[in-house]
């Protein structure tokens, strides 16, 4: 073939829901890039997708955790920043532009990372160590993610096209450790469409749903890699687990001004929540 451009074809798995059978086939049709621009393009690094000036400002503060554990390792950005005049520090790069963006424009740039080994992080995010063994597991596994904790609430259970066992619940899409290839490219692909499609506000309920359908290799990942709650740290000894990447409510706030505010409101709601919980409990054979 010498220079000329590999064309790769797989049929990526569809089991069910036949109205998007098309979509799955039509995404996995891949055309693979030449050799040469292969080597041109970075193994592994870290992708960050942050628009508005809030969330800017904390996928940066995010970036320098990263940095402070794995110096060497490129951090992309996805942004909008050039648009609002927001000037980015040299912790990223590359930065790429988004020329629209939504609520949830991650769906959109997994698959143009420019790495080929991905681990994507939202901006409320702390490394806490070392965490470069994700791209190890992407030597074996097609994709990474742990799953979602609060798996019990009505938006963590809602249905899209086909009601699945709770054993195999959503997935968070705050830490996803990916590896490029047709198979990944066109789950990324139909998962882009069907958030858009779908409604639901949250892009974790499509992505469950073309994961079962799907064949790729799904590697769990221990909570420890995308911990959702500090109780967790409270509640974990030394021998339990070590803390890797912490993904908190209060990451998401610039200012610590701010954070007390949310939580004030949220201490507010607590009584009422823990009534709501009892009642629960009660209905459902609790003591």
């Amino acid at each position: 073939m010498g220079n000329l451009d590999t064309f790769v074809l797989i049929r990526f798995t569809s089991i069910w829901l036949p109205d998007w059978q098309n979509v799955y086939e039509k995404n996995a049709t891949a055309i693979v890039t030449s050799d040469s621009s292969l080597k041109t393009q970075p193994l592994c690094g870290v992708v960050f997708v942050a628009t508005g000036a809030r969330y800017i400002a904390c996928a940066e503060a995010a970036a320098r955790s990263v940095r402070r554990f794995m110096p060497d390792v490129p951090i992309a950005l996805f942004t909008d920043a050039s648009q609002l005049g927001f000037s980015l520090s040299e912790v990223f790069d590359p930065v790429i532009e988004l020329e629209t963006v939504h609520h949830r424009s991650k769906v959109d740039c997994l698959m143009n990372s420019p790495f080929e080994q991905t681990l994507f992080l939202d901006a409320d995010i702390r490394v806490r160590e070392d965490v470069s063994e994700l791209f190890e597991l992407l030597e074996r596994f097609d994709i990474a993610m742990a799953h979602a904790h609060a798996r019990n609430r009505p938006a963590t259970r809602a249905v899209w096209k086909h009601e699945l066992p709770d054993a195999f619940p959503q997935f968070n899409t705050g830490v996803i450790a990916v590896r490029r290839n047709p198979r990944t490219q066109a789950l990324l692909q139909a998962w882009s469409d069907s958030y858009k499609l779908a409604g639901f506000r949250k892009d974790q309920v499509t992505l469950r749903e073309l994961l079962w359908a799907s064949d790729l290799r799904l590697s769990t990942l221990p909570p420890e890699y995308n911990i959702r709650y500090p109780k967790n740290l409270w509640l974990w000894s030394r021998r339990e687990a070590r803390p890797r990447i912490c993904h908190f409510r209060r990451y998401s706030f610039v200012n610590k001004r701010d954070w007390l505010f949310d939580l004030a409101k949220r201490v507010v709601g607590w009584p009422r929540r823990m009534a709501s919980r009892v009642l629960w409990s009660k209905r459902n054979g609790g003591a």
